[in-house]
């Protein structure tokens, strides 16, 4: 996929629910920026009787926003997609407010144990206190009046990651795992390349009409992006071992090469999903590495 392939087409109407879909509203929190886009999406699912999706990072107009929204309505789930901050910190006030059950994967947690010295990058990004009222494993069921949400473990971006079907109607809320504007970013510890292929797989194994995400627009067509994001996936891969056996050693040079025409601003996050690739390379063997592929200082082809 290239730039041609996303829609960044998104008008984010900080404040205001939008419909998008029978009983699903769309609330975005103002706080865009390189990662996030126009700002994070929560998703009100339901009537009377209501689900909220990702209530967000702790900010007080997005809070005031939601309860404006959910007033006269029970909310009696909120569901959180996974524990970075731009997610899921304000289930915690939302919950007080509301006595609803907070329902997520589980806690946070790295998607590999961490090396020797090694540093976590996104620690700060990350909600460690969060912990849901239900963990929910991979197709179990929450339902209200008149919805039901089925849990679709989707692990790669974060280890906790979940996407949620709306049972019946062909909707997918993808969260950040497949995003209409951008690819998923993909960060050892947090998240790993092998988990989030394997995510990318087991979607296209259904057959969804739409998806809700985490940040920008709806996907349209799910299965066609699914299949353009596991070709990019893997022509990545294929680039990485190119350069790799081209004669660069180190990530930077790669990222240099690869990510030519990537926001300057982003090219640590690249070099970290270089990285994802390289630990998947290595686990393959394809790679040739002296100790953990963080810590060696080349890569060599097998």
């Amino acid at each position: 996929m290239d730039a041609a392939d996303f829609n960044r087409a998104f008008v984010p109407a900080y404040g205001e629910p939008v419909p998008v879909g029978p009983n699903i509203q769309r609330l975005t929190v103002n706080n865009p920026s390189p990662f996030t886009f126009h700002g994070t999406n929560s998703y009100i699912v339901g009537d009377r009787s209501v689900c909220v999706i990702d209530p967000g990072p702790e900010d007080d107009d997005h809070f005031r926003a939601l309860m404006k929204a959910l007033a006269g309505r029970e909310v009696t789930h909120i569901a959180v997609s996974h524990t970075h901050r731009d997610h899921s910190p304000l289930a915690a006030r939302l919950k007080a407010e509301t006595g609803a059950v907070v329902v997520a994967e589980g806690p946070h947690r790295p998607s590999r144990p961490l090396h020797n010295g090694e540093v976590n990058p996104f620690a700060e990004s990350s909600d460690t206190g969060f912990m849901p009222d239900i963990r929910l494993g991979h197709g179990d069921r929450i339902e209200g009046d008149g919805w039901a949400l089925t849990a679709l473990l989707t692990p790669g971006h974060a280890a906790n990651h979940a996407a949620f079907a709306l049972d019946g109607d062909g909707i997918v809320f993808s969260a950040d795992h497949v995003m209409a504007w951008a690819t998923s970013i993909v960060a050892p510890p947090d998240g790993a390349m092998a988990d989030y292929m394997a995510s990318l797989d087991m979607l296209l194994q259904r057959d969804d009409r739409m998806y809700l995400p985490g940040h920008g627009g709806p996907v349209n067509d799910p299965a066609a992006f699914c299949r353009g994001l596991r070709t990019h996936r893997r022509m990545r891969e294929r680039a990485i071992l190119e350069r790799i056996r081209a004669g660069d050693r180190i990530i930077p040079d790669m990222v240099k090469a690869i990510y030519r025409e990537t926001d300057p601003r982003l090219h640590a996050a690249a070099a970290l999903s270089v990285l994802a690739h390289i630990e998947d390379l290595v686990e393959k063997g394809e790679i040739v590495t002296d100790g953990p592929a963080l810590l060696a200082g080349e890569y060599r082809p097998a």
